[in-house]
């Protein structure tokens, strides 16, 4: 119901579609400036309920003066806990936005934090039909002005560009940060169609997202029922996520790429060439039709203005504009500027980390870019050159291991997380490289391997890593990917390989913008093992590449003209301050020999600090407990990936924690999950639930 105070506020509905911003006259980019500096007042929880009588829990920062002339609100809609677990992050957000006149709302999903009812799955059609809800009741508060955006990093991307395609007529604008528009290619369960070790850390961490108590502060005494229901209720996320292999209906429902029509309001995507979820900028430019930009900076899973590696960047600049320009209706000239903006990296990050990475910030009016070329290389028995030779058959015996200097897929730890000096795993792989490079070559794109190849058994990967190697023999990772090849036609039905025949197939890599320095090398480096990354497939496999019939494609940017000025503020340099070397964790490799059978064993033991909240007094202590992974050459079902999260929160005589964890093995036909759940009140244990299953592989 209206609030009786909404009629004494003077609305200010000049945005889209009352007033569309592309068309009014203003200022340039250059002119436009920050609005002043406002205070503003924090609601610390205010009740939203839905319309089946479940009530979501909000925090609101609201503008002086929207009392009088309305603000724009923009929304935060994530499942991590606003009351301590997303807390600092959110007084940083919200602050920032409020004081220049833009409302921040964050809301905790259906079943998290201080929200009613429960959660038991990723990107769900409630958690998007609760949101539809949540839009128009942020867009008729009586210091609103009927215009939403949507904002968020990683389930907030992923949730923001799904909600937008459900259309609702009060969103007018998105950010999504670190994300993606398909579940199956480019989230943390399957890469190229292989089995992810990051679907099983992420999957235990939510668990204790799914299963973590709210506030009594908040809720009250009921706390205790509503935290055991969401125990009671919670799913073998794990054993669900690894029975569908393929890119089926589950994967789909939360994949916007299926339908990118479906999005109507503009679309401002950011992402990190250090982050998992790169591929996304360049396809949403190149699929959307509405209003669109696209930023890629040098960082990982950070917003620009966290981004490490650096250097960041002074968001709130670019971000105010963004809203006010969709949500105001200001000509704040954003529209005017380039469509794709990315950065050009001189380096690899581990080479100078903790320094900011050296390059510059490059443009293109539109993406794809009519000035990128592409180069052709050949995959030659001599290496990598422009031309081909005679084709003839190069076997590779896939009998090493193979991966582990190529990084985590999200990089959350530096600097051990980042993809290291690549020459062990090369050592391992069948390679190729170029001549001494005659001058620079700007790589600003999605390279491209098309390859012919067999193998001996009916499942079997091909990996892919684009390396840069120096005069001095240095090789350094510039963009990798890897196709289970049973999904060489399709995600959707793979098919199995007839042992001996060849295929052609295509490889995309990782979306890259590198400049490859003259005088250094080009090197291809392909393997069947990327592991720990991937899953091993069932049977140890002898691939044979077609050599001269095979071709390295490369997105080529001209290096030489003017470039569109930048006009984001650019953060002090900060080296390192965001994950010291030290702090974030410990990562230890021990490598065993062959002839041993000790294979690899990889152990991750992070530091769980407690961290105190300040404002509130809550002791929080939340992080993944000891990994460990391990391996033997030559024998992929010796396999074994287990670890677990724990999420603990204390104040006073309220002492609530939860653990979860997980064990992965496989025989040729089947995986092997364990899972499990506990959780304590203090060092009581209130709750425990474990679960085992046996699952099919299905061309994996």
């Amino acid at each position: 119901m209206m609030s009786s105070e909404q009629s004494e506020v003077t609305r200010d509905m000049s945005a889209p579609g009352d007033l569309n911003p592309n068309t009014a006259a203003g200022r340039s980019p250059a002119e436009w400036t920050l609005p002043p500096v406002r205070s503003f007042t924090i609601i610390e929880n205010e009740w939203l309920t839905l319309t089946d009588g479940t009530r979501l829990a909000a925090r609101l920062w609201i503008p002086a003066g929207a009392d009088t002339v309305a603000a724009p609100v923009v929304l935060e809609y994530i499942p991590y806990r606003k009351r301590d677990g997303t807390r600092a992050l959110d007084n940083h957000t919200g602050a920032r936005l409020a004081q220049h006149g833009i409302a921040f709302a964050r809301v905790d999903i259906r079943g998290s934090g201080e929200s009613e009812g429960l959660l038991q799955g990723e990107y769900t059609r409630q958690e998007h039909e609760d949101a539809l809800e949540v839009i128009a009741w942020l867009a008729t508060r009586p210091w609103a002005n009927g215009c939403v955006g949507m904002r968020g990093i990683s389930w907030g991307g992923f949730t923001t560009l799904q909600v937008a395609a459900m259309a609702p007529p009060q969103l007018k604008a998105i950010m999504p940060v670190c994300f993606t528009d398909n579940q199956f290619t480019d989230d943390a369960h399957y890469l190229g169609g292989a089995l992810c070790n990051a679907n099983y850390y992420w999957g235990t961490m939510f668990q204790t997202v799914m299963t973590a108590p709210p506030d009594p502060q908040i809720v009250g005494e009921r706390w205790r029922q509503m935290w055991l229901s969401r125990l009671q209720a919670a799913p073998p996320i794990l054993s669900q996520w690894t029975s569908h292999q393929r890119y089926d209906a589950h994967w789909q429902a939360g994949s916007v790429a299926v339908d990118y029509s479906r999005i109507k309001c503009a679309v401002y995507a950011v992402g990190g060439l250090t982050d998992h979820f790169v591929n996304v900028n360049a396809r949403l430019m190149a699929n959307l039709t509405v209003p669109r930009k696209c930023l890629i900076g040098p960082w990982a899973h950070n917003y620009p203005d966290d981004g490490d590696p650096g250097p960041g960047l002074d968001w709130v600049h670019e971000e105010v504009r963004w809203w006010e320009h969709w949500l105001r209706g200001v000509a704040t000239g954003i529209m005017d500027e380039p469509m794709f903006r990315v950065y050009l990296c001189e380096k690899t990050p581990i080479e100078v980390y903790p320094r900011p990475v050296p390059g510059r910030w490059v443009a293109e009016d539109v993406w794809p870019s009519p000035r990128i070329t592409s180069q052709v290389l050949y995959l030659n028995r001599s290496g990598l050159a422009g031309a081909p030779e005679t084709p003839c058959e190069l076997e590779y015996k896939a009998d090493g291991i193979v991966g582990l200097q190529r990084g985590e897929p999200d990089a959350f730890f530096f600097p051990v997380d980042l993809p290291q000096e690549q020459s062990l795993d090369d050592a391992k792989s069948l390679t190729f490289d170029s001549a001494p490079l005659e001058s620079d070559v700007d790589v600003v794109g999605t390279p491209l391997l098309q390859v012919r190849v067999s193998a001996d058994v009916p499942v079997a990967k091909l990996a892919v890593r684009l390396n840069e190697v120096t005069s001095e023999g240095k090789s350094w990772l510039v963009s990798s990917g890897v196709l289970n090849l049973t999904h060489r036609r399709s995600h959707e039905a793979p098919e199995l390989l007839r042992p001996g025949e060849f295929y052609d197939v295509q490889i995309p890599l990782f979306f890259t913008a590198k400049r490859l320095r003259c005088g250094n090398r080009i090197r291809i480096a392909l393997s069947e093992s990327f592991w720990p990354l991937l899953w091993p497939s069932p049977q140890p496999a002898t691939l044979r590449i077609m050599a001269g019939a095979t071709t390295l494609t490369l997105p080529v940017r001209p290096p030489q003209f003017p470039e569109a000025e930048f006009l984001i503020p650019l953060l002090p340099e900060q080296p390192g301050a965001q994950h010291p070397p030290t702090a974030a964790g410990v990562l230890a490799v021990t490598d065993g020999s062959a002839d041993s059978g000790a294979g690899c064993v990889r152990e991750k033991l992070w530091a769980l600090t407690p961290l105190t909240v300040p404002d509130i007094g809550t002791q929080l202590t939340a992080g993944w407990t000891r990994a460990t992974l391990s391996i033997n050459e030559q024998d992929p079902n010796s396999c074994v990936w287990k670890g677990g999260y724990m999420f603990r929160v204390e104040r006073g005589s309220w002492d609530a924690s939860v653990h979860g964890t997980f064990e992965v093995t496989s025989t040729a036909a089947t995986f092997h999950v364990k899972e499990a759940i506990e959780a304590r009140e203090a060092s009581r244990t209130v709750f425990e639930r474990s679960w085992s299953h046996a699952i099919k592989r299905d061309h994996m």
